[in-house]
């Protein structure tokens, strides 16, 4: 799953190339749009709303897209070979006279009325990148479950929306506490410089081609995707642990010495820490 920088970044690459051109090509390979055909029309904008995409459209049109797992929207030039993967995973085309955006594999592809977007973005908390950030009510929303892991109240984009499974990781790493820590336990003065520290990591790699968090030459992160090796600060290994249940679970990274709070047993790398059902919206 993306995080809220990388969408972010894919919603300028979208925007610079489209808006305020007119579609010379509009081709949306999904059976429910199969028919509709934006030519002629011109592109307003493209802006990110957390792990989404909204591409405003002439006439009061949005097109909604998501990237999940895999997705991805690449632009060519007017005589550039399309090279994202192969024909059948591409999902929607729109080109104009010099430019035509390609999106691979996207599992959410929707077409709604621009005064509608709420339909679909109206559920998301805070975006940390976007004109409605407010660090009071993140602060509040990931507060009002106080049993939940800390890592799972991250992820749930009604609290907040932008943060993925790597800010997760790197987020309770500089707070010095484990994502399994119940969110409600988590000391008042760490609490409070949470939203801030999240929203200065994602604007700090939102212009950034390789997303760093350390600070560090060579060293781009912490502990995501480190284990089993040395944690950066006291050498001790970084373990790699699932949390979450069934589709919505990820690997999550912590050094055992660096963060104080529960985690799974030593000795099961990606074992499920047990913990009751959620049913967690991380998009």
């Amino acid at each position: 799953m993306p995080e809220g920088d990388t969408v972010w970044q894919a919603a300028k690459r979208l925007h610079d190339a489209l808006a305020g051109e007119v579609l010379t090509l509009s081709d949306f390979r999904v059976p429910r749009y199969a028919t509709v055909d934006l030519t002629g029309r011109h592109v307003l904008s493209t802006v990110p709303r957390g792990k989404h995409l909204l591409t405003r459209v002439e006439g009061g049109v949005t097109l909604h897209t998501h990237l999940r797992m895999e997705g991805v929207w690449k632009i060519y030039g007017t005589d550039e070979r399309w090279r994202g993967g192969p024909a059948h995973q591409i999902r929607a085309v729109l080109g104009t006279a010099g430019r035509t955006a390609v999106g691979y594999r996207l599992q959410v592809i929707d077409l709604l009325r621009t005064t509608d977007e709420e339909r679909v973005v109206g559920h998301l908390g805070p975006d940390l990148l976007g004109p409605d950030w407010d660090p009071d009510l993140a602060l509040t929303n990931l507060l009002a479950d106080p049993a939940r892991p800390l890592g799972e109240a991250l992820l749930d984009q009604r609290n907040l929306a932008g943060i993925g499974n790597v800010y997760k990781s790197e987020l309770c790493f500089l707070l010095g506490t484990t994502p399994w820590l119940p969110v409600g336990t988590l000391p008042a003065d760490r609490a409070a410089k949470l939203p801030g520290l999240a929203q200065r990591l994602l604007e700090a790699n939102r212009d950034r081609a390789v997303r760093r968090t350390t600070g560090l030459r060579n060293q781009d992160l912490f502990v995501y995707g480190r284990a089993p090796g040395p944690c950066l600060r006291c050498h001790t290994p970084v373990r790699v642990a699932d949390q979450g249940d069934g589709s919505r679970s990820r690997p999550t990274y912590w050094c055992p010495s660096c963060q104080t709070g529960p985690a799974p047993a030593p000795g099961a790398p990606r074992e499920r820490h047990e913990r009751q059902r959620r049913t967690t919206p991380y998009d």
